[in-house]
């Protein structure tokens, strides 16, 4: 599958997520112990925090399973992010037209009772789903339903925090480096006005100090003057 048979739609929603830098990360406590507390939760073996991409389901955590990735081509969570605002539940994939014969169901893991909530962006993006899976025919009370909600919220916070977090250290890169370069042109510069004011600041005073003629007296001053500002100059570009 590849980006050309996506709508312009679901090209922006996969670059969304991959803007999060979280595709093939490491696994991590925070986002383990909401698979976790999922499973205690709705009463299953399996939670995943599933990432669809162009061409995958990656999972972030996955409480229960022993595998990182399959195929996005069958995943239920492809069908999850399709409604972003509601639970997506399958009682029993195996009566179900379009799962019956899904290689996951019919094989291990044995998808057989599917709910995923939707992780959805701050800019309406499903970027994929936090699910609960079961190896046997099941369903969740309105209450199991309105936590899963919570708990992908929660997912979405973490995700969110990640990618400030990175924006942040991004940026103080790039003004440490601009710092830096601001610090070398500093030095460029000062290089510079010492090399071409030194020497006519020294011939200036030179000519003052051996100027005793009452006829350039005020030449000699106005001189005075502009070399004390010259001074200055050079003080303030050193600061």
């Amino acid at each position: 599958m590849t980006h050309s048979l996506f709508s312009p739609e679901e090209n922006r929603r996969i670059q969304a997520l991959k803007e999060y830098n979280i595709l093939d990360s490491i696994s991590e406590k925070e986002y383990d112990d909401i698979t976790k507390l999922a499973s205690q939760i709705c009463q299953t073996p399996v939670s995943l925090i599933s990432l669809i991409d162009d061409t995958r389901q990656w999972f972030k955590s996955n409480h229960g399973l022993f595998v990182r990735e399959t195929p996005r081509e069958y995943a239920f969570c492809t069908h999850t992010i399709q409604n972003p605002s509601q639970v997506f539940v399958v009682p029993d994939s195996r009566v179900d037209a379009r799962f019956s014969d899904n290689p996951l169901v019919s094989d291990d893991p044995y998808v057989i009772f599917y709910a995923g909530a939707p992780l959805v962006d701050s800019n309406g993006f499903a970027l994929g789903s936090l699910c609960v899976i079961d190896h046997k025919p099941n369903s969740l009370s309105e209450q199991q339903l309105q936590a899963l909600q919570v708990l992908a919220g929660n997912v979405v916070s973490l995700m969110e925090n990640r990618k400030t977090q990175r924006s942040l250290k991004i940026l103080h890169k790039v003004l440490e480096e601009r710092h830096q370069e601001s610090e070398s042109t500093k030095k460029r510069i000062e290089g510079i006005i010492s090399d071409s004011l030194d020497p006519v600041l020294k011939e200036a005073k030179t000519i003052i100090d051996q100027t005793k003629w009452q006829n350039v007296q005020e030449l000699t001053e106005k001189i005075a003057v502009a070399l004390e500002l010259v001074a200055k100059i050079k003080e303030e570009i050193k600061r």
